[in-house]
């Protein structure tokens, strides 16, 4: 979801899809909620807390839930709760101890997962200077204290355990630094003749900003220059190739090519910002599936626009990163979508400004999350796909959904049928902003 309510100050895929026209949707009629949610509260389980620290038992029923996956989505109905971030930190903590989950990989750009994961593998850094520096821009909503506290957890875990965790980026909105050093590296080790081949290559892509900066500019080159960058950053990975650099090597080049990809679309026709959108879902599970096959089983940690199966935007066609990654490795993917009630969050206004605080009353009656929270337990997670079928049968019905993303407020109104669109369902009845660095 995040790339049609990213902030508009650092992308202009906000602002453009935002464009793209409203469609109206017709709302089903209110079902009769008390059989429902007798039926919901059968299979709910509920949860102690919400804080990474303390007794796990509560999360005992993610083990038949999360099976054998290899690669588990974890979403957010906002992008900046403090709730849904702790419940990342507190699901992953538990995977790693139970399930022997090792990599956690988020909805940032691949070279801030590479910085991060020297400090949470070796220590290299200082962690708070590093994510001021790498989360800019839409990935400010990650500059937390939350997050902060989760890569302290994983270097502490990394000093004391031999299986090592590990943190990665699969997002392609930005070609850090990062990313064409270590391609650099590898020409100046092994083929020191490429340097000036790459730096032809990389003309024009390579950041001389800030991360900020980067993204409110390089969107606004003429697409002419964009292109050719994207051309460019394709015979990059080629030459690499041809020369038979390692594999590591080359998908950095190829991280690279598909960012300058990304931005090669039209972003001044709605039809071209579509098609941008749809690769960016594509290359984000292309990306999840290919760490998750060098690091190990995967929690991946994104808005529930990403880790769904389904497209809560109907009027539009796109495919969403979780149908993608499930297509590719079947039910070795399993997803765990977030609802709430009632609460806070950061976001960006409309109009492009810094974060601020908004606050979210009662979910609206009709809406998925006014039946869910009915159920007894204030905070529960349960299994769409193990509901008794009055449950299925609701679960399997279209209505709106608060999905909150980098921008409030938004002018599109979510739509989700949350047995289709999630295998589980952890829902809140109040979260709060999350406490920005």
């Amino acid at each position: 979801m995040s790339i049609t309510s990213r902030r508009r100050t650092t992308t202009v895929f906000v602002a453009l899809v935002a464009a793209l026209p409203a469609l109206a949707v017709q709302q089903p009629a209110r079902a009769d909620v008390d059989p429902v949610v007798r039926a919901i509260e059968s299979n709910a389980h509920p949860l102690r807390s919400t804080e990474p620290t303390g007794d796990q038992d509560d999360l005992r029923p993610l083990d038949a839930m999360v099976n054998g996956a290899t690669v588990v989505g974890l979403g957010e109905a906002t992008h900046n709760s403090r709730e849904f971030f702790t419940m990342k930190h507190r699901v992953f903590d538990y995977l790693v101890r139970k399930k022997g989950f090792r990599s956690f990989s988020q909805e940032v750009h691949v070279a801030a997962g590479l910085r991060i994961n020297d400090y949470v593998l070796h220590g290299k850094g200082d962690i708070r200077q590093i994510m001021n520096e790498e989360f800019q821009g839409g990935t400010a909503l990650w500059n937390t204290r939350e997050y902060l506290e989760l890569f302290r957890w994983m270097r502490a875990y990394n000093a004391r355990h031999d299986g090592k965790l590990q943190y990665v980026g699969n997002d392609v909105d930005y070609p850090g630094e990062e990313l064409f050093a270590r391609v650099d590296d590898y020409a100046k080790r092994h083929d020191p003749t490429l340097l000036p081949q790459l730096t032809e290559l990389y003309r024009g892509l390579r950041p001389t900003t800030d991360m900020d900066t980067w993204m409110q500019e390089y969107p606004q080159r003429p697409l002419t220059e964009r292109r050719a960058s994207a051309e460019r950053a394709a015979r990059a990975v080629e030459l690499l190739r041809g020369r038979d650099a390692d594999a590591m090597t080359l998908q950095y080049a190829t991280f690279i090519s598909q960012v300058a990809t990304m931005y090669a679309y039209d972003l001044n026709d709605q039809a071209e910002i579509l098609k941008a959108v749809q690769y960016r879902e594509q290359a984000m599970a292309d990306n999840t599936v290919w760490w998750s096959r060098r690091t190990g089983r995967t929690l991946l940690s994104a808005h529930n626009g990403h880790v769904a199966y389904g497209n809560s935007r109907p009027q539009y066609s796109y495919r969403i990163q979780g149908d993608l990654i499930r297509q590719q490795i079947g039910r070795g993917y399993v997803n765990v979508g977030f609802t709430f009630y009632r609460g806070a969050f950061n976001a960006s206004p409309p109009d492009g400004g810094p974060l601020r605080r908004f606050t979210v009353g009662p979910a609206a009656s009709g809406g998925n999350e006014h039946t869910l929270d009915k159920v007894r337990y204030r905070d529960f997670i349960f299994d769409t796909r193990t509901a008794p079928a009055v449950a299925r049968h609701w679960l399997g019905q279209s209505r709106p959904t608060r999905e909150i993303g980098a921008e409030y407020p938004d002018q599109h109104q979510s739509i989700a049928a949350l047995g289709t669109f999630y295998d589980v369902i952890i829902h809140l009845h109040r979260v709060h902003a999350a406490n920005l660095l």
